[in-house]
């Protein structure tokens, strides 16, 4: 039997968008692309919306279009995918870590203000797994000490904190969504920048788009750009996908429900913590920790690597989420992180392992991965 760690949720619709797309004489730069920016925008309350080809490059073109640049530093967490402290380096600036909490895996917002220094232009906060962090105390904090606050939703969209979205107006100054096949909708590729701010969107627009200018003129470059567009085919796609967004939604819930049902009869599983404020979930991933209550780093780690081991022996797709920022060797060598800086997120490193999460997940799927991860934890009980 084989359980496949994610799948995307295509159907017939949006087969048959893709090929209108293709049997159009449009396929970049069309009309396509602007409806999914508005369709977007509109879902989370927000003014404007810019698609590009994927979260990393709308990070990073929100980081320029703030004035982020030489010295300047930037607030985040390290427990994260890569690319939300990346789009930092790109201008040359710093990305400052701060501790996770321990339950959520979301940036700690209690320990932010002693992170905070001269140099310090804005706050990257990450909603880690799809839940978003604690936006209110964030924003106070930014509005506090002059921030720029840029809320990183690659992986919450749909999520509402305190009967608010992931992603609009009422915390951040903007926001960046994605669409890996892997998350609650996909365009393939891409991802989607979300503000209220006319400037901001106006240059997001023209740097994802080689720096073309506001006179429309097809090679005058006001600015330095970049080719970071969203194709035709991909935002057709989204279009469709978020016509089926709360059907996904939910969809994903159930599964969630499910494993909680299911796994919370294991003994030494840390099922994931929803927090109160979260008054949606829209499930990204479903991340587990293992090993906790061992004695040290090294068993800990050995308890969670056992268990991918033996996912990967019975045909369980699974992955380790996410290795600290800190500790990859390039972030290592660069800045001389080493272990025991972070410790909350050190540990989350060692212990997580997210298992099969998708829209299709059978209980029978979830049967067999509780059945295989139960044997692993008990082989040295």
């Amino acid at each position: 039997m084989k359980v496949a760690l994610s799948r995307p949720d295509i159907g017939p619709a949006e087969k048959h968008a893709v090929m209108e797309v293709l049997d159009s004489d449009i396929l970049a730069l069309g009309p396509k692309h602007m409806e999914f920016e508005r369709l977007v925008a509109e879902y989370c309350g927000r003014k404007h919306g810019v698609a590009v080809n994927s979260g990393t490059s709308g990070l990073h073109l929100l980081i320029r279009a703030y004035g982020i640049g030489d010295g300047d530093e930037v607030i985040t967490t390290p427990f994260s995918f890569i690319a939300s402290s990346n789009c930092i380096l790109y201008e040359r600036a710093r990305p400052v870590f701060v501790d996770i909490e321990p339950d959520t895996a979301n940036i700690d917002v209690t320990l932010m203000e002693e992170a905070v220094t001269p140099r310090t232009k804005a706050v990257l906060a990450v909603d880690a797994f799809g839940q978003p962090a604690r936006l209110d105390a964030i924003r106070e904090v930014a509005e506090r000490h002059g921030l720029v606050f840029i809320e990183d939703s690659c992986e919450s969209l749909g999520s509402e904190y305190k009967g608010k979205k992931a992603g609009g107006p009422d915390f951040a100054h903007a926001a960046v969504f994605a669409f890996y096949p892997n998350k609650q909708i996909t365009t393939g590729e891409g991802g989607l920048i979300v503000t209220d701010d006319d400037r901001i969107a106006q240059l997001c627009d023209s740097m994802c788009n080689q720096g073309r200018g506001e006179s429309g003129l097809w090679l005058a470059h006001e600015r330095l750009g970049y080719n970071y567009r969203m194709d035709e085919m991909s935002a057709a796609l989204g279009v469709v996908q978020m016509g089926r967004l709360d059907e996904i939604i939910e969809r994903r819930a159930r599964v969630a429900a499910m494993y909680r049902e299911r796994l919370s009869r294991i003994e030494g599983v840390v099922l994931p913590h929803i927090a109160p404020e979260v008054t949606r979930m829209s499930w990204f991933v479903y991340v587990i920790r293992v090993g906790v209550e061992e004695p040290t780093p090294e068993a800990q780690q050995a308890v969670r690597d056992r268990v991918m081991a033996r996912f990967q022996e019975a045909g369980i797709g699974c992955r380790p989420y996410f290795t600290p920022i800190h500790l990859q060797p390039f972030y290592r060598s660069e800045f001389g992180y080493k272990e025991g800086d972070f410790p909350v997120t050190e540990l989350a490193g060692r212990t997580s392992v997210a298992i099969p999460f998708h829209n299709r997940i059978t209980a029978d799927d979830i049967d067999y991965v509780a059945d295989v991860l139960e044997r692993a934890l008990a082989e040295r009980r």
